[in-house]
């Protein structure tokens, strides 16, 4: 597939057929996570895979309440059908460490020291080369958040250690047609807003295509 392709075929799916996925293909897209750009070459990524029917209902078990379990939404029925499940994880004790090496020309691991949190910055870039991946291959994949309130029982029953965060989850399969419900969301409701008028060139004040500030 086209690399233009990709991206404009991109879209989050969340309803998935009994198909297996071809576990090359779940390599290749965490093979390609580890190419995203990184500050420092930290790497300071890691990728919790979940590929077995006990292991997905583990992770649905952990990351979802009862009353949910039992009643799922429309929403959550179609994404808990996919196959694959990966918790991309980030880890903000590395990039501490990386930039307190000599080469770096910090002395300390203060995290002050960063105006942003390029851990979780870094680790969704990853995340977005294994959704193109999937893309390209033809199947579908969509991203989408654990809640904070669930995070604790995720990390105990999956065994995600404390110095790496879940950053996000994705899950994996082969699409299905999207039902009224999962049909839905927010792109159904609101328009791509045009590039143009979103980029500033060369000042705020002026937009692309305008001459003027």
């Amino acid at each position: 597939m086209e690399f233009q392709d990709v991206v404009r075929r991109r879209t989050m799916v969340r309803r998935y057929s009994e198909e297996p996925v071809d576990p090359a293909l779940v390599d290749r897209a965490l093979d390609n996570a580890t190419r995203a750009p990184n500050a420092g070459f930290t790497q300071g990524w890691a990728f919790l895979r979940l590929d077995t029917p006990d292991d997905v209902r583990r992770f649905w078990a952990a990351s979802t309440d009862a009353a949910s379990l039992e009643r799922p939404s429309a929403w959550l029925a179609g994404l808990m059908t996919a196959p694959v499940v990966i918790v991309p994880c980030s880890s903000k004790a590395a990039y501490l460490d990386r930039y307190a090496e000599p080469d770096k020309g910090w002395t300390d691991r203060d995290e002050t020291r960063w105006a942003k949190p390029f851990w979780h910055m870094d680790a969704a870039m990853a995340s977005l080369l294994i959704l193109q991946t999937v893309t390209d291959a033809g199947l579908g994949a969509c991203f989408f958040g654990v809640h904070a309130a669930h995070e604790p029982r995720l990390r105990a029953e999956l065994g995600i250690p404390d110095d790496y965060d879940p950053v996000g989850v994705i899950t994996i399969g082969h699409r299905l047609p999207d039902s009224a419900a999962t049909r839905s969301g927010s792109p159904t409701r609101r328009a791509r807003t045009p590039w143009r008028d979103v980029v500033h060139h060369g000042h705020w004040g002026g937009l692309e295509g305008q001459t003027g500030h």
